[in-house]
C-alpha cells in the first residue's frame, strides 16, 4: 500500500488538475499584422470597442511572465472596460524564442533603449494603430504586470513624449539591472543603483525636454517576488521629473490599502502610489464589478486596478470614485501621532452612483 505521505501529494496534485483555469482563447482580440522592422520580434494584438468614436485613447497593456495578451486580457478585464466606455486596446506579446518564460526583457540594455530591441517594436505597434484607427495622440497610455510593468516602466522612459500616463503593477524602475542575476537581485530588493543614478538614466533615456506622463504604481505588501521597495524606488526615480517632494502631498485611506499622492506645483496628481495590504504579487481585481477573473496572478482582492487606472486616466467617469476612501495629510515619518484624517465626503457622490446604476447607465 502507498504511504500517507505519497497518498496526500497525489491528491494535492490531481486537485491541482481539476482547479478551474480561466481560458487563453479570446476572440475578442486581433492580431496585428506588419508593423515596421519590429527588431524586437514581438507579437501584438488589438481591441476596437464597437462604440468607439473618432479621435479615441489608447491604451497599451503588457502581460507579465508566463502570459499571453488574451489570458491577461480575460484575467484584467481591459476589454470589458474599453467596450463599455470605448478607448482602444493594444496588447503586445512577448515570443518564447525571445525569453523562454515568455517574460518582456526589461533587464537587457539592448531591448530598453531608444529606437532598439522590444521598446522600439511596441513604439512601431502604436505608431500603426495610432495611424490606422484615429487615435487621439495627446490621449495614449501604457501599463503591465511585472516584468510587464518593468516594460512598461522602460517604454514611459525611453518614449516619455508618447504616453499621457502610465501605470506600473508589481513592476521595477527603468534600467535597474543589466544582467538576469542582476534582475534576480533586484526583484529581491538587493542591490542596485541609487537614486541619483536612477534619475539620471531616466533622464538620459530620452532626453526628453516637455512634460513627462503621470504615473500610477501599484504594489502588494506581501509580493514575494518583487518587493516592496522598488515601488518607493519608482518614486524615487521620477518625483525628479515631476519635480514632487520625497514625502506625498496626501495619504487616502481605502480601506485596509492606502493610496498615496504626490501632486505638482499647479496642484495637479502626478504620481500615486497603491498598497495592497496583504497582496502578494499579482494584479489587483475586484471582480464584483464585472471586469476580470481571478486566477494565477490575477487576485481578487477587492479593488480594481484596471477600472482605478483607467479612472486616473479620464477614461472612466470621476463621478465614480469610490466612495469610503478617507484622506489624510502626509506627515514626515518621525512626526508625532498618526496621519490626520479628514470626513468622508463620498456621500453624494454614492448617490450620483446609484442613480446611474438603477437607470441601466453605470454597471
Amino acid at each position: 500500500m502507498r504511504s500517507m505521505s505519497d497518498t496526500l501529494a497525489r491528491l494535492a496534485a490531481l486537485r491541482g488538475t481539476l482547479r478551474p483555469r480561466p481560458p487563453q482563447e479570446n476572440l475578442n482580440l486581433v492580431a496585428l499584422d506588419t508593423f515596421g522592422t519590429n527588431p524586437g520580434a514581438l507579437g501584438g494584438y488589438t481591441y476596437l470597442p464597437s462604440k468607439r468614436g473618432k479621435n479615441a485613447a489608447l491604451v497599451v497593456v503588457l502581460h507579465g511572465c508566463t502570459q499571453s495578451a488574451a489570458g491577461y486580457d480575460i484575467g484584467s478585464g481591459w476589454s470589458g472596460l474599453a467596450e463599455e466606455y470605448g478607448f482602444a486596446l493594444l496588447f503586445p506579446e512577448q515570443r518564447r524564442a525571445n525569453n523562454p518564460n515568455l517574460c518582456f526583457n526589461w533587464f537587457n540594455p539592448e531591448d530598453i533603449r531608444r529606437d532598439h530591441g522590444e521598446v522600439f517594436s511596441i513604439r512601431q505597434m502604436i505608431a500603426k494603430v495610432v495611424g490606422e484607427y484615429d487615435i487621439d495622440i495627446r490621449r495614449v497610455f501604457v501599463t503591465g504586470l511585472s516584468a510587464g510593468g518593468a516594460m512598461a516602466a522602460a517604454m514611459l522612459a525611453t518614449y516619455p513624449e508618447v504616453f499621457a500616463g502610465g501605470a506600473i503593477i508589481a513592476g521595477l524602475p527603468y534600467a535597474s539591472a543589466a544582467t538576469i542575476p542582476e534582475a534576480f537581485d533586484r526583484m529581491r530588493g538587493h542591490g542596485g543603483p541609487t537614486a541619483g543614478e536612477l534619475q539620471l538614466r531616466l533622464r538620459n533615456a530620452s532626453g526628453h525636454k516637455g512634460p513627462w506622463p503621470t504615473l500610477s504604481l501599484w504594489q502588494g505588501s506581501a509580493d514575494r517576488t518583487v518587493l516592496p521597495s522598488n515601488a518607493n524606488a519608482i518614486v524615487e526615480q521620477w518625483r525628479h521629473v515631476h519635480g514632487v517632494d520625497a514625502l506625498p502631498s496626501r495619504v487616502d485611506d481605502i480601506g485596509r490599502h492606502q493610496r498615496r499622492v504626490w501632486t505638482n506645483a499647479h496642484g495637479v496628481e502626478v504620481i500615486e502610489l497603491y498598497k495592497i495590504a496583504g497582496m502578494d504579487h499579482g494584479t489587483p481585481l475586484d471582480v464584483a464589478t464585472g471586469y476580470g477573473t481571478s486566477g494565477p496572478f490575477m487576485l481578487d482582492v477587492g479593488i480594481s486596478s484596471t477600472v482605478e487606472i483607467a479612472r486616473s486616466w479620464g477614461l472612466v467617469p470621476s463621478f465614480e470614485k469610490r466612495s469610503d476612501a478617507k484622506l489624510s495629510v502626509a506627515q514626515p515619518e518621525n512626526a508625532a501621532g498618526p496621519f490626520t484624517t479628514a470626513k468622508n465626503r463620498g456621500g453624494i457622490q454614492k448617490v450620483i452612483e446609484d442613480a446611474l446604476r438603477s437607470a441601466g447607465l453605470l454597471r
